[in-house]
């Protein structure tokens, strides 16, 4: 395998941190359907994209083959329900429970790494998982106490971390096959497809978003997009899925701060109690996890 140009933990960390304003650009862009939020924040990076793929990528849609072509295409599904479900939970629950229980895909990921590419994990491991599950149900209850329907928030963020999963695992593949930039390109689109047939069917309109709210889509195609899922996708190259779960466990820190600077949201003890659960299962979960064997990398094709 090549040598990364940059060190990936650094990489890691600038998607992190980019990811983190994520929430807090969605919850400004209120005005917007969540779904709509998503479609132009997807539609504006594959229109940046464009370009760049025409000039020097348009060869790989010639050697790209078509098992290649099936697996992007779900990834893409896959990205496209993770921001669905994740935006619209913003709409029911706060920042800090939402990035949180967003934030436990690593719980999935490990399985996710254990059906498919036949990685182990010690019995306190599977602890630590209950550990962090226990977490999520005290931040779950402590919001349905509240607001029955921070609940169903919840709930939305958790089946979030359930689809991004997905997608990373698909990309932890595909992108030991295809470029960056061409894998991206066709992930975003395919998401932008997704969302705008989602959008068409729930008639939503496209159009009569104020100035503000354009700034704020094209802030989030610019920032957590390019900046964060792509600088995640360019570490799958180098790094496992679990690998980047990990890191994402940082983003409700920043997530939380700027929720408290920006929008004034204060954190809860209960938010605080779980989250503080949450975080501490999942980095004891990485922490006692002992890989038994190599993780088994399922080439798809034979393109350089």
């Amino acid at each position: 395998m090549d040598k990364p140009p940059f060190h990936p933990y650094f990489m890691l960390a600038i998607g992190v941190l980019s990811i983190s304003t994520s929430a807090i650009l969605v919850k400004l862009a209120s005005d917007a359907p969540a779904s709509m939020i998503a479609f132009y924040r997807l539609a504006l990076a594959v229109f940046i994209m464009l370009p760049f793929v025409m000039w020097k990528h348009t060869h790989e849609f010639k050697e790209i083959s078509s098992k290649e072509w099936v697996l992007a295409a779900f990834a893409g599904v896959f990205l496209a329900s993770h921001f669905i479900l994740w935006f619209e939970s913003l709409n029911y629950t706060s920042v800090a429970s939402s990035v949180i229980l967003v934030s436990m895909q690593p719980l999935f990921a490990f399985l996710g790494t254990f059906l498919f590419f036949k990685e182990r994990f010690t019995l306190g491991a599977l602890l630590s998982m209950v550990i962090a599950v226990t977490g999520s149900v005290i931040i779950s209850s402590g919001d349905f106490r509240i607001n029955g329907m921070a609940l169903f928030g919840d709930i939305l963020a958790l089946l979030g971390a359930v689809m991004v999963t997905a997608y990373f695992l698909i990309g932890q593949n595909l992108r030991r096959q295809l470029s960056l930039l061409f894998y991206t390109f066709i992930v975003y689109g395919v998401a932008t497809l997704s969302l705008l047939i989602y959008n068409l069917a729930l008639n939503y309109s496209f159009t009569g978003y104020s100035s503000d709210q354009w700034l704020i889509f094209l802030t989030l195609a610019i920032v957590p997009t390019f900046l964060g899922h792509t600088l995640f996708n360019w570490s799958l190259k180098w790094m496992s899925t679990s690998t980047i779960s990990m890191g994402i466990l940082l983003e409700p820190v920043g997530a939380s701060i700027l929720a408290f600077i920006v929008l004034g949201e204060l954190i809860t003890w209960y938010q605080w109690l779980g989250g503080s659960i949450v975080l501490f299962g999942l980095v004891l979960f990485i922490i006692s996890t002992k890989k038994l064997g190599k993780p088994k990398i399922t080439h798809l094709s034979n393109n350089p």
